[in-house]
């Protein structure tokens, strides 16, 4: 039997809304290369996860317990990106964050925009896939981003979008 979930609250939707932001951020962030950016929005990602509100989820004990685990590795893999010391290790972090990320969005049904879910298939040694989220529908890879060592900013179009999360509608 499916679990019921109803619209969140005003409150929790504007703490969602602002560690999306962070995500995003972080996702520019490493477009850009910019590793002291990526650990800048990373710590902010980390400090927002650790403060949602999932209690003020309008879900069943079921729906809050799992919110607050992906919330509690979303937090764990953010602080963890900090540490990480190079660029790639750092994208392997946020694929791992981002996978998390998006399954807290399906379970809490964030309904406040469209979260767009995206692959580029080249993302780690041109051959092994890589996710992330956008706000947009465009492609900006932050696996391959502006200033590559091979393709510089030739394949920042490169990925697909996957999946499109809008609960707004249901």
């Amino acid at each position: 039997m499916a679990l019921k979930i109803s619209k969140n609250t005003v409150a929790f939707n504007k703490a969602f809304g602002g560690l999306m932001d962070d995500y995003y951020a972080l996702r520019d962030a490493l477009v850009d290369w910019d590793t002291v950016k990526v650990d800048q929005a990373a710590y902010a990602l980390a400090l927002k996860a650790d403060s949602l509100p999932v209690a003020q989820i309008k879900g069943d004990s079921d729906i809050i317990n799992t919110a607050k685990s992906f919330t509690a590795s979303v937090g764990g893999d953010a602080k963890s990106l900090v540490g990480q010391g190079n660029i790639e290790q750092k994208r392997k972090g946020f694929n791992t964050l981002t996978d998390d990320l998006y399954n807290l969005v399906r379970v809490v049904r964030y309904d406040v925009g469209i979260i767009y879910h995206d692959r580029c298939p080249m993302a780690f040694s041109d051959s092994i896939e890589g996710f992330w989220l956008s706000n947009t529908s465009k492609i900006i890879n932050p696996y391959l981003g502006n200033k590559h060592p091979t393709y510089k900013a030739k394949m920042l179009g490169c990925g697909e979008v996957v999946d499109s999360l809008d609960f707004s509608k249901k």
